[in-house]
């Protein structure tokens, strides 16, 4: 566990996203005044995608909307690692978040309380920059929050086993049930095409990009349900390379076990927007899927 000032860049900014403050300040405006009022909030997660801005950030703005920043004053961000093998959890070495919007800082007192667990390891800096599931959400979570006193908590999550997604969703379970919380879940949907080793195809459904978006629905059925066992079975089935798939399996446990806890939690969830970023006529062609939800409890 570092105790040094740890910085970590905005490594992806001016190549996934704009790196001036003004240009991505309207964009991200643009995108929030598009999806409109909250629908279903305030969220206490969300789902949201993680590519560059240019193929999913008015996506992810139907999710970003549905935060209440008055109510909120910590922020966890729970992205998947695409670039390491990780069997657990991992922690940032950073104390600060840069962004070009403004500086984030990290909990450390929750962080603290994580490490206590020993379910946590600390990520290299190295592996933290590389990594952009984390980091396509700060811009958002920055705008949204802009004005308030707040922290974030950016956790990575590994390739969980479904005994370890139920140990993490149990673990995590009491910083959902807290008010002061949100939870951001980074994923994006269907990864399809030769590239990406993944060409289901149901040709009753239609094209190639109707298939694709009516075995993306069929998933997001499945997540609304807040049934583990039930998303576990539909990737089982489908296969479909939702790359956040283990983040979600850990919402989806943590919303379980306090259902599990003896305490009333009517949790709902509801998908609010869908987008692909192409349309796939052809079996050579490849698309990659974005969603955004909203995770409310009463």
């Amino acid at each position: 566990m570092s105790s040094e000032m740890v910085v970590r860049r905005a490594s992806h900014a001016n190549n996934w996203y704009s790196g001036s403050a003004k240009e991505l300040r309207n964009q991200l405006e643009t995108w929030l005044t598009t999806a409109g009022s909250s629908t279903h909030g305030p969220a206490r997660a969300i789902i949201a995608p993680h590519a560059g801005y240019h193929y999913c950030g008015a996506c992810a703005a139907y999710a970003y909307k549905e935060i209440s920043p008055q109510t909120t004053k910590r922020v966890f961000i729970l992205g998947p690692a695409h670039h390491i093998r990780l069997g657990g959890c991992a922690l940032s070495p950073a104390k600060v978040y840069k962004t070009p919007l403004y500086d984030l800082n990290i909990d450390q007192k929750i962080y603290s309380e994580l490490y206590e667990t020993q379910m946590f390891e600390e990520m290299t800096l190295h592996t933290d920059e590389d990594e952009h599931s984390i980091e396509m959400h700060l811009p958002y979570v920055a705008r949204v929050m802009e004005g308030q006193s707040f922290t974030i908590v950016p956790i990575l999550v590994g390739s969980l086993t479904t005994e370890k997604e139920v140990l993490y969703g149990k673990l995590l379970s009491k910083y959902l049930a807290d008010i002061d919380n949100v939870f951001v879940i980074s994923s994006d949907f269907c990864h399809w095409g030769n590239r990406f080793g993944y060409q289901y195809y149901d040709k009753s459904a239609g094209d190639i990009y109707q298939s694709i978006q009516k075995l993306d629905e069929i998933g997001m059925n499945a997540i609304e349900k807040l049934i583990p066992s039930g998303f576990s079975s539909y990737l089982k089935k489908y296969g479909n390379t939702i790359c956040g798939r283990h983040p979600i399996g850990v919402l989806l446990n943590a919303v379980h076990e306090l259902g599990n806890s003896g305490n009333e939690h009517n949790a709902a969830l509801k998908f609010l927007k869908y987008s692909q970023s192409s349309k796939c006529l052809y079996m050579g062609d490849s698309s990659v899927s974005y969603a955004a939800a909203s995770l409310k409890m009463d």
